[in-house]
C-alpha cells in the first residue's frame, strides 16, 4: 500500500497510543502526511498518565517511511483546535483524512456503578471527552475536510451499535453514553457533509492488544498468548496495527462512500479489503461475539482468526 495516499493530508486526533497510534503509522506508511495530536507529549502527560507520547508516534511514522508532525492539542480547548486548523490550512491548504480517536476517560469508567453511585464529576468528564471533544474537533476541522471532494472522517469508538445497545449499559451510564454517541454522530455528520462528497464512518477495533491491555494481562506483544491460560477468549484479540491497516485500506478505496453513515469494525473491513494482522491471521472479534456469545454456541475461538 506504500504510496497509495501520497499527497494526502491527515489528522489523527488522540494519536498517542492504541488503535489511533497504529492508524497514524499506517496512513504515514501509505504516503499521507500525518498530523498526530494529543495531550501526552514530552512536555507532560494527560490524566490517563501513561508513558506513550505523540512524539513517539511520529517516530514510528518516520520509521515506517512516512512524514508528519506531532502537535500537542487538547481537543476540549477551542483555541487549540482552531489553531491546529489554521496551521494545517497555512502549511497544506487542505485536509483529506480526519481520524478522531480522542478519549482519555479510562480512569473514570466505573464498571458496574449506577449513575448515583459514581462520582458526578467522573460521569460528566467522560461526556466531555467522548462527546464535546469530538464536536469541537468537527466544528473546526470539517471546513478543511469539505474543501475538496472525497474527504474521509473516521470517528473511533468502542463497540458496534448492536453490542452497545445490548451490553454496554452494564458498565456505567457515562461510559455507555460517551461511546454510544458515535453511532448517531456519524449518521448526522454523514448527512451534513454528503453534498461535499465526504465519507463519514464510526470504527471500532475488536479486542485490542493495546499498550494498556498488554500491561493489564502482564504480557508483551511477543508473548501475548501466555495470557490465554487465564483468559482463553483473548485468542480473538488483535494488534492495533490490524485496525491501522484497515483504515489505510478504507482511505485508499475510491468507492468508500458506500459505507458513509455506518459503524464499521476492523474484522469487517479486513474481510472487505483482504487485510491480515501482523502474524498473518485475520481476527474477527465482533463476529465471534455475535455468533458465539449472542447465539449461545460452544465458546470455541477456532475460525475467528
Amino acid at each position: 500500500m506504500s504510496g497509495e495516499l501520497s499527497g494526502k493530508v491527515a489528522v489523527v486526533a488522540g494519536g498517542t497510543r492504541g488503535a489511533s497510534r497504529a492508524i497514524a503509522v499506517e496512513l504515514g506508511r501509505a504516503g499521507a502526511f500525518v498530523y498526530v495530536t494529543g495531550r501526552s507529549s514530552g512536555a507532560g502527560r494527560s490524566e490517563v498518565d501513561r508513558p506513550e507520547t505523540i512524539e513517539q508516534t511520529l517516530e514510528l511514522i518516520e520509521r515506517a517511511g512516512g512524514k508528519g508532525e506531532a502537535v500537542r492539542v487538547d481537543h476540549l480547548e477551542r483555541d487549540q483546535v482552531a489553531g491546529l486548523a489554521q496551521r494545517i490550512d497555512r502549511d497544506h491548504g487542505r485536509l483529506d483524512i480526519l481520524v478522531d480517536g480522542v478519549w482519555g476517560g479510562d480512569n473514570y469508567i466505573g464498571w458496574g456503578k449506577k449513575v448515583w453511585e459514581q462520582s458526578l464529576d467522573e460521569t460528566l468528564r467522560m461526556i466531555r471527552l467522548g462527546v464535546d471533544a469530538h464536536l469541537i474537533t468537527s466544528h473546526f476541522l470539517f471546513p478543511l475536510i469539505i474543501r475538496n471532494p472525497g474527504g474521509l472522517v473516521v470517528e473511533m469508538t468502542d463497540g458496534t451499535a448492536e453490542y452497545n445497545a445490548k451490553y454496554r449499559k452494564d458498565t456505567s451510564l457515562g461510559f455507555y453514553l460517551a461511546k454510544a454517541v458515535s453511532h448517531p454522530l456519524v449518521s448526522g455528520e454523514a448527512f451534513q457533509t454528503k453534498e461535499y462528497g465526504t465519507t463519514v464512518v464510526a470504527l471500532t477495533p475488536g479486542w485490542l492488544r493495546s499498550e494498556a491491555m498488554l500491561d493489564a494481562f502482564g504480557v508483551t506483544e511477543e508473548n501475548w498468548r501466555d495470557a490465554l491460560k487465564h483468559q482463553p477468549y483473548f485468542a480473538i484479540s488483535e494488534t492495533p496495527t490490524f485496525t491501522g491497516r484497515t483504515v489505510a485500506a478504507l482511505a485508499a478505496d475510491p468507492e468508500r462512500a458506500r459505507f458513509s453513515g455506518q459503524t464499521l469494525n476492523s474484522g469487517q473491513l479486513a474481510q472487505v479489503y483482504q487485510v491480515d494482522d501482523v502474524d498473518g491471521s485475520r481476527p474477527d472479534a465482533w463476529r465471534y461475539v455475535d455468533e458465539v456469545q449472542e447465539q449461545g454456541k460452544d465458546p470455541d475461538t477456532t475460525g475467528y482468526r
